[in-house]
């Protein structure tokens, strides 16, 4: 590989129509940052290069965190990033958001034109990237990601949700398809006016994920004895995750159990309040990779409380690993938890119903076993390999419904066939 500026451009004249497609993939977040849009957008990418087609990445810029210098861009044989200037987010100030860029994609796509547009967040970049591909008549597909709309109402300004949803109905109705991970989802999301919409589930890697991963080492450092069992949550710790719900039902648990241990893997605004309100709790920060499987395999109960998902895939994510979750009947819990069976849920907004599930689980060992046997079965069959064709369908019906490349584009060089 080798590193290439910002403004390098790599080009060749269009092969003759092949199979393989020409994608140009915009999204304001990118590992390593964490968040559930980084994590399966690289996944997607990943897959996409394994069946062949050619990827262009376009994201703001990262500021390495361990040496405070700004990254290069890379590129090898059917890859390529571009990297644009971006922001810091308002409480998040290790994420960027894009800057307006329309002019500078205007100018990539004409000189490198992409079969088709996968615009993955509808910040100002992506905004940015459906006017570039419009005014080039490029066929474009979106993904609805973050429930934005549902946050405002946990960072004082729920009084903007309206224009929030008028927002992103505009932007999504722009495009030929949105890709939503859920049918829930996509009946909601109907009913406020958003047209288009395609159910694209999520996958889960069951080799990362995996009870094999479990650490009696790791348990040690938590101050676990024998027989004791720990409670777990992976996500941001923020005030839409509802993390409230999780410490009284862990207060309600401790009733029937006062030896439940509760590990939080993640970071956020309300890590603060948090470690005061239950300062016996592990807060292990961020984790990734290796790591972050053993302590999701190394707990016993996975308590998400969140009710502002659009998937969450913390959820299959406990599943492969061999946990009993226990979630609201919402997005990705709902989706893939049958009650009883691999998993508990609770009815939407009933805090009630959450925590006496929760003091189930508490009195009932022999039952976390099952439902933690059973959770791995139904990960299982979550493959990132159908995910990633039913994307690749997507694209292809999109392309036939939408604007035509002008074959006297160019696009980087597609990857080679053996």
């Amino acid at each position: 590989m080798e590193t290439l500026a910002t403004d390098e451009i790599w080009v060749e004249q269009l092969a003759p129509a092949q199979r393989s497609l020409r994608i140009a993939m915009v999204t304001e977040t990118w590992p390593p940052e964490v968040n559930g849009v980084a994590m399966t957008l690289a996944r997607l990418v990943d897959g996409l290069r394994g069946r062949n087609h050619a990827l262009q990445l376009v994201r703001p810029r990262q500021t390495r965190q361990d040496n405070g210098v700004a990254e290069g861009a890379w590129a090898d044989e059917g890859w390529q990033e571009v990297l644009l200037r971006g922001l810091p987010i308002p409480r998040y100030p290790h994420l960027k958001m894009g800057v307006p860029s329309k002019r500078r994609l205007v100018e990539l796509w004409t000189l490198q034109r992409p079969d088709l547009v996968h615009i993955a967040t509808e910040g100002p970049l992506g905004w940015s990237a459906l006017q570039a591909a419009q005014l080039l008549k490029l066929p474009v597909v979106s993904d609805f990601r973050t429930n934005f709309h549902a946050y405002s109402a946990h960072y004082g300004i729920g009084w903007l949700k309206k224009p929030i949803v008028g927002y992103l109905r505009k932007f999504h109705n722009r495009t030929l398809c949105t890709m939503v991970p859920t049918e829930a989802l996509r009946r909601q999301l109907a009913a406020a006016g958003f047209d288009n919409l395609q159910v694209v589930a999520r996958g889960v890697d069951t080799q990362q994920f995996s009870p094999m991963h479990r650490s009696e080492a790791l348990r040690r450092t938590w101050g676990v004895g024998d027989g004791e069992r720990v409670v777990t949550c992976v996500g941001r710790l923020a005030p839409e995750k509802n993390l409230g719900l999780l410490l009284e039902a862990l207060a309600a648990m401790r009733q029937v159990d006062p030896a439940l241990k509760l590990v939080l893997v993640g970071d956020g605004p309300a890590r603060g309040a948090l470690q005061q309100a239950c300062p016996d709790a592990i807060f292990a920060g961020q984790r990734r990779g290796p790591d972050l499987a053993a302590h999701y395999a190394s707990a016993d109960l996975f308590l998400f409380p969140s009710e502002t998902e659009t998937f969450g895939n913390v959820v299959p994510e406990a599943m492969a690993s061999g946990l009993a979750v226990l979630a609201y009947d919402l997005a990705a819990a709902g989706q893939l938890i049958t009650p009883g069976v691999d998993g508990l849920l609770a009815p939407a907004g009933r805090r009630a119903a959450f925590v006496e599930q929760a003091v189930q689980l508490a009195r009932q060992r022999g039952f976390v076993q099952q439902l933690g046997r059973q959770a791995r079965a139904t990960a299982a069959a979550l493959d990132w390999e159908r995910i990633v064709q039913q994307v690749e369908r997507t694209y292809l019906s999109a392309m036939a419904a939408g604007p035509r490349p002008q074959a006297s584009g160019r696009f980087l060089p597609r990857p080679r066939t053996s």
